[in-house]
């Protein structure tokens, strides 16, 4: 009996299909920090550690510009440093693979990031100190690897430079709460804000970046405020499901649907070919039939796998 081969992975075409923990607020706000550094022509490197199926890297390197780097570090399915590591990723990320991730990144994008698959203590031999504009630490949920991860990120950012620690106060991770707490009130980190899920801080100056969100009402609809105290230092509190703001969109999108409103028209007549079709179907001189337009396209641009499942499908 022969075995079927498996179908290919099928391409996201919006940020919304790509699986991973992602809130639309932290979108919103992901996008005020980084638009807010673009608009001031604030220069800098972003970075990632702990990249999942890729959902906020895709997200992120949409404000990378052309002279700037990317990094992004996980583990993906390379070895953990140490068995509680090991037994964190089999628990929790069990289905991660680069592959999976790179395949999401490049249906966004042409070009992947400069990827280190490997445990976050890495990240200081590939990313140079002060090069960073943005750092998102999202990676190993145990005490002293997120220690380690907030001081690469120290280390990495500019002065004025903003990190982002998620799962700060999440139930099951009071790993990541002790070492982000430690780093407010032991190693100088000065949060801006929080949300449910992320704390955004700086070892710069934080009011700045707070005036600006709080002079601002418009970017606020849907969101919720309050403002805290911790240890003498004004704190911003968001919560609330804002509208998604602005996107990446697959750049196979459109061709994809093409592609489908196609193979949707040509239905019928592959069902029920008309008479003169069927009688000179196997005439020595008929004309080779022709691919349509939509499909030369797919062929042009889609990424092989997805081409080969389109003609699987139209039998060519």
């Amino acid at each position: 009996m022969t075995a079927t081969a498996p179908r290919p992975a099928q391409r996201p075409r919006t940020l919304h299909e790509v699986k991973g923990w992602f809130p639309s607020l932290d979108q919103v706000i992901f996008d005020r920090f980084l638009s807010r550094q673009k608009r001031l022509g604030q220069r800098g490197d972003l970075l990632e550690m702990g990249a999942y199926m890729g959902k906020s890297a895709i997200f992120t390197a949409g404000y990378l510009r052309a002279d700037e780097r990317f990094t992004v570090c996980d583990l993906f399915d390379a070895p953990a440093p140490d068995e509680r590591n090991a037994a964190e990723a089999r628990k929790s990320y069990a289905t991660l693979t680069r592959v999976a991730f790179e395949q999401n990144y490049l249906a966004f994008h042409d070009e992947l990031p400069d990827v280190v698959q490997g445990p976050t203590s890495l990240v200081p031999d590939h990313v140079a100190p002060d090069s960073c504009r943005f750092v998102h630490v999202d990676a190993s949920h145990l005490y002293e690897h997120v220690a380690g991860d907030i001081d690469a990120a120290h280390t990495a950012l500019v002065p004025a430079g903003v990190v982002v620690l998620d799962d700060f106060r999440s139930e099951h991770t009071p790993g990541v709460a002790a070492a982000t707490w430690e780093a407010v009130f032991l190693r100088g980190l000065r949060p801006v804000c929080l949300t449910t899920q992320k704390l955004y801080g700086t070892w710069g100056d934080p009011e700045p970046l707070q005036e600006e969100l709080l002079a601002d009402e418009e970017w606020r609809a849907g969101t919720h405020l309050s403002v805290q105290e911790i240890a003498g230092q004004r704190v911003l509190r968001f919560s609330g499901r804002p509208p998604n703001p602005a996107a990446p969109r697959s750049r196979y999108a459109h061709e994809i649907r093409e592609i489908r409103e196609s193979d949707t028209a040509a239905e019928p007549d592959r069902a029920a070919p008309s008479p003169q079709a069927a009688g000179s179907a196997g005439s020595a001189g008929s004309a080779p039939r022709r691919r349509s337009p939509v499909r030369k396209l797919a062929a042009d641009v889609l990424p092989p796998v997805v081409t080969r499942a389109i003609r699987r499908r139209g039998g060519k």
